[in-house]
């Protein structure tokens, strides 16, 4: 037996929400998945080391709650690794938290063309991982030069185009 009862129905938008939800966490993770391999070709085709902004932030966010990562002391090689995988750990939130909200806003897309709402997913991620690092000091993307905006950018489109392929091919939408 349900919690149903007799001559009621469940809400169907309700359910039709957590469904696109959902779907857009699925094809954040997606979009994830292509931002990471975008990111690591560049770094092995250009050898070029990986960005330290991410354990940066959790830095400033550990400076800023009374906690330590590590007994050892915050200068500690524990503490070092445990930041290092709270920063994967927040670009991995940021990517399915943007495939999230892509999902709830995806009906209010349906006439832009795909690459339209790639684009457009692909500039939420880039601006959901960029604005936490700047509030909190860690870059300036005011200051950057022309390569690193292209080196954040390419990534981030990846993720879109991603995210917005898969969503479709998940939804029909």
């Amino acid at each position: 037996m349900t919690a149903r009862t007799a001559g009621t129905r469940p809400d169907m938008t309700s359910t039709r929400m957590l469904d696109r939800a959902i779907a857009g966490v699925a094809a954040g993770a997606a979009g994830t998945t292509a931002l990471n391999a975008t990111t690591y070709l560049d770094m092995a085709v250009l050898a070029r080391p990986a960005s330290t902004t991410p354990e940066q932030t959790v830095g400033r966010l550990e400076d800023a709650v009374p906690s330590a990562l590590s007994q050892d002391g915050p200068n500690s090689l524990a503490a070092d690794n445990r930041r290092s995988g709270l920063g994967a750990l927040l670009g991995i939130a940021a990517g399915l938290g943007t495939g999230m909200a892509y999902g709830l806003i995806a009906p209010r897309l349906a006439r832009l063309p795909l690459w339209a709402r790639g684009a457009g997913a692909g500039l939420a991620a880039n601006v959901a991982s960029t604005a936490p690092m700047t509030a909190l000091g860690v870059t300036d993307p005011r200051r950057w030069p022309g390569n690193s905006w292209i080196r954040d950018l390419v990534p981030h489109v990846a993720f879109g185009v991603a995210t917005a392929a898969v969503f479709r091919r998940l939804t029909d939408s």
